[in-house]
Parts: structure tokens; C-alpha cells; sequence
């Protein structure tokens, strides 16, 4: 089995944070222990960078659309089924961001992953491929993965807070709107409670205030090192790998995220 220190060693050479010393007190090398949060307690975030991996994602038929409802309200989508919310996704119109779409990304991962991570929005690539975290961003949540002993398709699902890529007026990626979270935060809400994972991570800004309910300008730095709670659920806040990418001085401090995030999910993960 893989150790702790083990896994902070990988994680930090996947990253290029290095060298790696050896603590001659294990009490000082020890993961952190879980804070509960009170109040809600970070920093910017960054949307996703364009890049170009492929990775396992979900496909809908042409049959599973027929029928499909293309604005279903949050009550139907509260009731739908996989497949069915697939198919309303692929198809949703409920707010502008379907105007401008290549495709909608839906997420990519198995049903019965123990881990959730939730980042911003679909980029470039990953609006033109339909699928989430490609390319450096994608290869860095890879290997933050890797270093968990993670891996997206098997015990790791990714998705996003919106389906569709925002972009501004230039054509450049952006935040989405609260409007468009709105509209498009029951679909993620449904698949957590189909996937029923034991632990969120939410990899960046956007996600963290959206899943938690706060108010867009929350800093990222007051959300960090807390297990917050949502849908019943342990959820840690990291930052995103495209900021990481962009700011890798801030890649240790990641690492104790996800420490945080183990030791979490090693007291609440189910059997099997």
C-alpha cells in the first residue's frame, strides 16, 4: 500500500516541486488533521486551459435523445436517470450559453467513483472533443490524481459546474454567469446523487462558491483547509490546475489540500 509520504513524494514530482527531504521527526510530516468548518474561511481561480489529451467520456445515442425534453425544470431533472440526464444535457437550452456550444460536456468517470471533483467550465478543446480537463490542465489533474492513488474512469469522476463553454465577446473563456450556474446546477446536483461519491473537490473559485451557496467575490484563501459539506457530503476546496499551471509557487499548498481530502475520505468512505 502506498504511504502517505510516498504519495506526498509522487505528488511533488509530478507537480515540479522538488527536492523532497525527509522530516527526521514522522510527527512533522504527519497529514493534516481535518478542520470543520463554522464559517466559510481563498483566492482566484483560473478557467480551464485548452490542451489536447482524450479521455473516456459520456456519449449519448441519437435514440436517447428523442423525446428529451430540451428545458426540463429542477424538479424533472430530480427525477431523472442516468441516461436521462445525459440526454437533457445534450440537448439543454435553458440559458445562452447553448448558442455558442460545440457540444455539451457532460463529465467523464464511472457511476460508482468514490471521489468527485468539480472544476468551472468546459475550454476550448474540451467544448470541441465534449470532454472535461483536457490537455495541461487535464494532465496536471492527472497526475494530482496519480499521486492519490486516483485515476478518472475508475475511481475518479470529473465534471463541471456548467456543461457548455462560456466565452466573452472576444471568444475567450470566461467565468459563467450566476444566471448560467443556476440553470445548469441541478444537472450536477442529479449526477451527485446518482454517483453518490464519498468526498467532493472542488478545483477552484467557481466551483467552491457555487457548491457551498456564497456570494461570487468569496476569496478562495478563506475556503482552503476547512472540510466543508454539501449534498451530506465532505467537500475540500483546492486550487484549480489551470491557476496551478500559471502559479506552480502555490502547488504545495495543494498538496495540503489533498491531504486533507485523504484524510477525510479515510474517516467517512464506504465499503466496496
Amino acid at each position: 500500500m502506498t504511504s502517505a509520504n510516498d504519495r506526498r513524494a509522487r505528488f511533488l514530482q509530478e507537480m515540479g516541486v522538488g527536492p523532497v527531504w525527509a522530516l527526521r521527526d514522522s510527527r512533522e510530516s504527519a497529514v493534516p488533521a481535518p478542520v470543520i468548518a463554522t464559517e466559510p474561511v481563498a483566492q482566484v481561480l483560473a478557467e480551464p486551459i485548452p490542451g489536447a489529451a482524450a479521455w473516456p467520456v459520456d456519449h449519448v445515442s441519437h435514440a436517447a435523445l428523442a423525446g428529451t425534453s430540451t428545458v426540463p425544470d429542477a424538479v424533472e431533472v430530480a427525477h431523472m436517470d442516468w441516461n436521462q440526464l445525459r440526454a437533457a444535457v445534450a440537448v439543454c437550452t435553458k440559458c445562452r450559453l447553448c448558442e455558442t456550444r460545440t457540444q455539451t460536456v457532460f463529465g467523464a468517470g464511472t457511476q460508482k467513483a468514490r471521489w468527485l471533483f468539480v472544476g468551472e467550465g468546459p475550454g476550448y478543446n474540451e467544448d470541441l472533443q465534449g470532454e472535461p480537463f483536457i490537455g495541461a490542465a487535464g494532465g496536471l489533474l492527472d497526475n494530482m490524481l496519480a499521486a492519490m492513488d486516483l485515476k478518472r474512469g475508475v475511481n475518479a469522476y470529473i465534471a463541471n459546474i456548467v456543461k457548455c463553454r462560456p466565452i466573452d465577446a472576444n471568444g475567450r473563456d470566461r467565468p459563467p454567469l450566476p444566471d448560467e450556474v443556476a440553470a445548469c446546477l441541478p444537472y450536477l446536483e442529479r449526477q451527485i446523487a446518482l454517483i453518490q461519491p464519498d468526498i467532493i473537490v472542488a478545483l477552484g473559485k467557481t466551483a467552491a462558491v457555487s457548491l457551498l451557496g456564497l456570494a461570487p467575490d468569496t476569496p478562495i484563501s478563506t475556503l482552503r483547509g476547512i472540510v466543508h459539506r454539501h449534498a451530506d457530503r465532505p467537500l475540500i476546496v483546492t486550487y484549480h490546475p489551470a491557476y496551478l499551471l500559471r502559479k506552480p509557487e502555490e502547488k504545495g499548498k495543494t498538496w495540503r489540500d489533498l491531504c486533507l481530502a485523504l484524510t477525510t475520505y479515510a474517516g467517512t468512505s464506504t465499503p466496496g
